[in-house]
């Protein structure tokens, strides 16, 4: 009676899990010389770190099949037109299959030097577009995942993730990215911001909801939402004046970092130049609460008021306007890329502010409230 393969491994794991040589034997008319032939061919055994369990006879298929890869390697690379080509065409040729292949077997299987390939890569990196792609990718899948962990896993935890994901990149290259979207772990920094946070004044709540206003430039208010395009997240920062309602700075960007913050309420500066005691309240997120943005509202004058924490009523303007910017424009729109998403938010502020009649300013339209406002100056 012949048996195939996984019959016979079938039957050696009987035998490994208690039953006797004899009693396999005679159950199945099998002579012992034969079975403990078997035995010692699938005999289990297990890889260092307990991952995975392989047998004599996967070891020599194993080295049978690596020895037909290294011939048919030998064989290309005996071939003229690999054998004569320069480095720079050797590169040309590997460079689209970067991503697909490691790096290791891309230069073995045409000789090719990895440090060679290396700088290659990154000396074209503006211009190489698979490489540009493998970027892209990893950067959408990066946020997702770092979003995902509520922004607590570093680079070594979601490259572990990604490799799961099936995606290729090794931890420098996902630290190199997170460095670039401005993404850091709160489990290492949450520490450090509340030290800096806290080393100023308690974090006050001077609005106190009070949302009417007597003139312009009293408060500002501000916050961030996030925005999903094509698998990539974007964060608009908008600064709103109390007493208008409008809409007096905005900025987008791929990372919702402190520099957005700060960079979005020096336009906000620039343009209305407001005077002294002028109050800024936001919640207490942590580009809010930075040592780089709190230095930065010292310097210009302007008293911070915060929301107490885990309390979005105390912002209630800003959440009713990002609700009304998305149900009016993001959930109605389609846009094709990040440029168009750009241009549409700046339409949508512009008619905000222009020509949409707002009932809490007597179905006024925000520049013509401060309009008025000034006239009687």
């Amino acid at each position: 009676m012949r048996y195939d393969e996984k019959e016979k491994r079938t039957l050696v794991s009987l035998y490994y899990n208690g039953k006797s040589v004899t009693e396999i034997c005679q159950d199945h008319q099998i002579p012992r010389s034969t079975f403990y032939s078997w035995i010692q061919a699938y005999r289990p055994v297990e890889s260092k770190d307990s991952s995975r369990t392989i047998t004599p006879k996967d070891f020599d298929t194993l080295l049978r099949r690596c020895g037909k890869q290294e011939q048919i390697i030998a064989v290309l690379k005996s071939i003229p037109a690999i054998t004569n080509a320069t480095t720079q065409e050797k590169l040309a040729v590997l460079e689209p299959l970067y991503g697909q292949f490691s790096v290791h077997v891309l230069c073995k299987a045409l000789d090719v030097p990895r440090g060679t390939f290396y700088n290659h890569i990154k000396r074209n990196k503006r211009d190489n577009s698979s490489y540009a792609k493998h970027r892209e990718e990893l950067r959408t899948a990066i946020q997702e995942i770092f979003e995902e962990s509520r922004q607590t896993f570093g680079s070594e935890r979601i490259c572990a993730v990604l490799h799961e994901r099936g995606y290729r990149a090794g931890t420098t290259l996902v630290r190199e990215l997170m460095t670039e979207m401005g993404l850091s772990s709160v489990s290492t920094t949450s520490k450090r911001q509340w030290k800096k946070s806290n080393s100023y004044e308690r974090k006050a709540n001077i609005l106190q909801r009070q949302f009417h206003v007597d003139a312009p430039n009293c408060i500002w208010i501000s916050d961030v939402t996030c925005m999903k395009l094509k698998d990539r997240y974007y964060y608009l920062c908008a600064i709103v004046d109390l007493y208008s309602r409008k809409v007096i700075a905005h900025k987008v960007s791929t990372r919702n970092s402190t520099q957005l913050i700060t960079a979005t309420l020096r336009m906000a500066y620039d343009s209305r130049m407001p005077g002294e005691n002028l109050i800024f309240h936001s919640d207490q997120g942590s580009q809010y609460t930075s040592h780089a943005f709190r230095q930065l509202l010292k310097k210009l004058k302007i008293t911070q008021s915060f929301s107490n924490a885990g309390t979005p009523h105390d912002n209630a303007v800003m959440e009713s306007f990002f609700a009304m910017f998305k149900k009016e424009e993001f959930y109605r729109s389609t846009y094709r890329s990040e440029a168009e998403l750009r241009k549409k938010i700046d339409e949508y502020i512009a008619f905000y502010n222009q020509k949409r009649p707002h009932t809490t300013l007597n179905l006024q339209t925000p520049e013509q409230y401060e309009d008025a406002f000034f006239n009687e100056q």
